[in-house]
């Protein structure tokens, strides 16, 4: 019997979630736009990805209600998380620490993410230990951690990513 392509027989709140988020390159993109990266050609450059297949993710997560389209001049547009999508943070910070814990060998954190009201390092759960609080997203600040690689691009955005900045700020690219 061959493999299904979706999970429609599933009645599962994961699977209904894979659905929308669980096809290759979908949780770069969210990550891509909660880091300010907001423009087609720079989400298409920075993740390497085929420019057709960013745009049926994009078309899709626009769809589903997680991104929307907002002009920023007469011909161009930008793609922002709306709440549902800014919703997903949680769930892509503990991607994000759980692949730093058991797919990245050593050498400390390769990205930190701070409290940006006290500047304290997230704990494993994306809540701010000093403040006792889960800061949304536009109150999370990120930047290089101690363990990253040697910079292997040299692309614009992952010029700007090497520089402090606060989540959902647009890059300066």
């Amino acid at each position: 019997m061959p493999l299904g392509a979706d999970y429609d027989r599933q009645t599962c709140s994961l699977a209904r979630t894979l659905e929308v988020v669980g096809e290759r390159w979908t949780l770069l993109i969210v990550r891509d736009l909660f880091m300010g990266v907001q423009r087609f050609g720079e989400l298409a450059a920075h993740l390497d990805i085929p420019r057709a297949v960013l745009s049926t993710r994009l078309s899709s997560l626009e769809a589903e209600g997680l991104v929307e389209r907002r002009p920023y001049s007469a011909t161009r547009e930008e793609f922002h998380l709306t709440q549902a999508g800014r919703d997903l943070w949680p769930a892509v910070y503990a991607l994000t620490s759980w692949g730093e814990r058991y797919r990245c060998a050593g050498g400390g954190a390769r990205r930190l993410w701070l409290h940006a009201a006290c500047g304290t390092e997230l704990d494993a759960a994306g809540d701010c230990p000093v403040c006792d609080v889960t800061p949304a997203p536009e109150d999370v600040e990120t930047r290089p951690g101690p363990g990253r690689d040697r910079p292997l691009r040299d692309d614009r955005v992952s010029l700007a990513l090497r520089e402090p900045h606060r989540l959902l700020t647009p890059l300066s690219v």
